[in-house]
């Protein structure tokens, strides 16, 4: 039941924004403090460990193993149950989970640390659920506003690499885990408590903080598993996202170890990674605002294409600036990925079905994407390097883009145009 106590006209697009700000913040946690410092950590993971990098490569994959697992029942009840209280379950998880990776003793601890609280954490309280947050506060403005609070992925990449280097250091990995456990348990869980609404129906407003509902062509009823299934969308954008994603992970978590590999300083190499994460907030918002306007296809391509000529550069030339322009063009291209894999699926699907949908994508996409982290582990403990995995990227690349090509997908600026059409015809 829609709140008596609505904004006032003034506060009606603000308020869809403060979503887009708590949505930057939850991601920046989620992701900050475990996927962008995990290459950090990797080296002192795998001293500990055994000294395997196939090993340690292992453990996030466990983790994005039972997160593509677990999707399908996140989306499910993202669609169904208040926002916040699915994005505190997950919080609380991750939180546990980082306390307890300060106590592991063996790795079987650490897979199952990783396992059982950090997969179903980030799960439910990252990009799955703080997408399905801003999709129901936007439409004229959705691939915006995603690429807004996706930057908080990106902006973690920034920070995170130079202040978990400085935090193993000075206190050790251990001592770096149990403090980001306490500020995800602390901080994060007032924060959603507070500020989240899962949607702007609940207060008596409608998206974008319009003052007429959105156009007929636009609104989608909520789609049965079989009708979202049998869509070509659906599997187009599975595949694309899965070589995509395969790559991009297992770029970003070598990246630090193939550049210390090279001589460089942890501090030096993370700054590289923090670059790269950096480009990739400009790449959210270039292609957020992009994907608005744009055939979807050709802002994927524009993004492939970035990131094919990023990785040319760092496996082919030497020095640290090359790799640092590199590393830029790859985050740039990496960017924009994920706000538009958001934005297509609240365009073609509609948000009532957008929990659902984006949580039946995992599975498939972690078919190919957990395998790029443990491959590249693998081909280096082998081979004693990293460009026959990187070679081998660059051909999925080629094969994702001519994935794209089947993309069919409007944006708002067609159903805005249909809609005016059909309300001339009727008149």
């Amino acid at each position: 039941m829609p709140s008596t106590l609505a904004p006032k006209n003034s506060n009606k697009l603000f308020l869809g924004w403060r979503m887009v700000a708590v949505a930057f913040f939850v991601d920046f946690i989620a992701v900050g403090f475990f996927f962008y410092s995990y290459g950090v950590f990797f080296k002192s993971i795998a001293d500990e460990f055994g000294n395997s990098r196939l090993g340690i490569s292992i453990g996030i994959t466990i983790t994005q193993a039972v997160g593509a697992i677990l999707a399908p029942i996140i989306g499910r009840a993202l669609d169904h149950y208040p926002l916040k209280n699915v994005i505190i379950c997950g919080a609380t998880a991750m939180g546990i989970g980082f306390v307890g990776l300060g106590f592991v003793k063996t790795a079987t601890q650490f897979y199952l640390v990783l396992g059982i609280f950090i997969g179903f954490g980030a799960g439910s309280m990252g990009q799955l659920s703080t997408s399905k947050l801003v999709n129901n506060w936007f439409f004229k403005h959705r691939g915006r506003a995603l690429g807004i609070a996706a930057t908080g992925i990106s902006v973690s990449g920034v920070i995170m690499p130079a202040i978990t280097t400085w935090l193993i250091a000075t206190s050790g990995w251990r001592s770096a885990f149990i403090l980001y456990g306490a500020i995800t348990l602390i901080i994060v869980i007032p924060i959603v408590l507070k500020f989240v609404v899962s949607k702007p129906e609940d207060v008596g407003l409608l998206p974008d903080g319009a003052s007429s509902p959105l156009p007929a062509s636009a609104i989608r009823k909520p789609a049965s598993t079989r009708e979202f299934l049998s869509n070509r969308n659906f599997w187009v954008l599975v595949a694309i996202l899965g070589l995509l994603f395969c790559i991009q992970s297992a770029t970003l978590i070598h990246m630090i170890p193939q550049l210390t590999d090279r001589g460089l300083s942890p501090l030096n190499a993370s700054f590289i990674a923090s670059a790269s994460a950096g480009f990739a907030v400009a790449g959210k918002l270039t292609f957020g605002a992009l994907v608005d306007k744009w055939d979807v296809r050709h802002a994927l391509w524009l993004a492939i294409a970035s990131q094919i000529i990023g990785q040319l550069i760092m496996l082919n030339l030497s020095g640290y600036n090359h790799f640092l322009l590199g590393a830029c063009l790859f985050g740039f291209g990496m960017g924009g990925i994920v706000p538009m894999q958001s934005a297509v699926i609240g365009a073609v699907f509609g948000r009532e079905s957008f929990g659902r949908v984006l949580g039946a994508t995992r599975p498939g996409i972690a078919i190919l994407q957990l395998m790029g982290i443990p491959f590249a582990g693998w081909v280096f403990d082998t081979t004693g390097s990293y460009k026959p995995a990187f070679t081998t990227f660059l051909v999925l690349y080629f094969v994702a883009a001519a994935i794209v090509y089947l993309l069919k997908v409007k944006p708002y600026q067609q159903h805005l145009n249909q809609g005016i059409s059909q309300s001339r015809m009727k008149k």
